[in-house]
């Protein structure tokens, strides 16, 4: 049973996980000091839950859909489907068990999700057929993580408001920008299976390039959501710690050397996240 367990988390990346749900906290905890009921914890529990089903069904039938590709490309190869560790019907399987999973919790949240739920599964599963259609592939990759603060906070609330929005749009810009950075180690690969993306588009210097454009205007909605919330210098303080790390990572990634994508894309990205959350919570708390 361990050993089923750790094929399927490998097959997720469970650990990526760590991305979106930093931000789900935030809206999350956004919601709950304007909320009359106060912290729950089986609520917190119920919007872990959809973060970790609905990343499981999206990443899972990524890998589903593209299993033919990862066989294909040496970078990929060794992944659970094309290595023979997970089977094909036993990973779609898991996509269809983490979506009903999904749309139950939602259910079990509150109406308004409920009602939401199909429309977020079609932006999280639909993002694997887009590489076949438009380079503008990125973009739909991250409008299905950007949903975790909008929706952590309409878990509480059951409402819509700007301050959760503007966070959605950070999330928005800012995978989008370093899914360009990843994407940048299979041009050559994209290009021979006709597969659809900025870097196979542009070439990877103007890739790296666009990438920095969509980082800054991550770096002005970071702006705008602080002064909408009117924060003190506890959300400044992680507002300049996050910004230094996206900064450093197009610092560390040139166009003729992308062995530190790896440590720009999973380690910086994370630790990024991780980072600007707790500094965000605790101004909602402590100013």
């Amino acid at each position: 049973m361990k050993k089923i367990i750790l094929d399927y988390t490998r097959l997720v990346k469970f650990e990526h996980t760590l991305f979106a749900l930093p931000f789900a906290l935030i809206g999350f905890f956004m919601a709950i000091i304007n909320s009359p009921g106060g912290f729950s914890t089986i609520l917190l529990i119920k919007v872990i839950g959809c973060m970790v089903f609905a990343r499981n069904s999206a990443m899972g039938f990524n890998r589903y859909l593209d299993r033919t590709f990862d066989a294909a490309n040496p970078r990929t190869a060794m992944r659970e489907i094309p290595a023979g560790v997970v089977s094909p019907m036993k990973a779609l399987f898991f996509v269809i068990a983490n979506s009903i999973l999904f749309v139950i919790v939602a259910w079990l949240i509150n109406d308004l999700c409920f009602y939401l739920s199909p429309v977020a599964l079609l932006v999280i599963l639909g993002y694997s057929y887009t590489k076949r259609i438009t380079p503008l592939c990125h973009f739909v990759l991250s409008a299905g993580l950007a949903l975790a603060p909008i929706g952590a906070y309409l878990a509480v609330t059951g409402q819509f408001a700007l301050p959760p929005l503007l966070f959605s749009m950070v999330v928005f810009f800012w995978v989008s920008g370093f899914d360009i950075i990843y994407a940048c180690q299979d041009v050559d690969f994209d290009r021979s299976q006709q597969l659809n993306s900025i870097p196979a588009m542009t070439g990877v210097k103007r890739a790296l390039q666009i990438s920095v454009l969509v980082h800054l205007i991550v770096a002005g909605f970071v702006a705008a959501a602080g002064i909408v919330l009117q924060s003190g210098w506890i959300y400044w303080a992680g507002a300049f710690i996050f910004t230094a790390l996206l900064t450093y990572q197009h610092l560390i990634i040139q166009s003729d050397n992308l062995s530190r994508v790896n440590l720009a894309f999973f380690t910086t990205n994370g630790i990024a996240s991780v980072i600007f959350a707790v500094f965000v919570i605790a101004s909602f708390y402590f100013q």
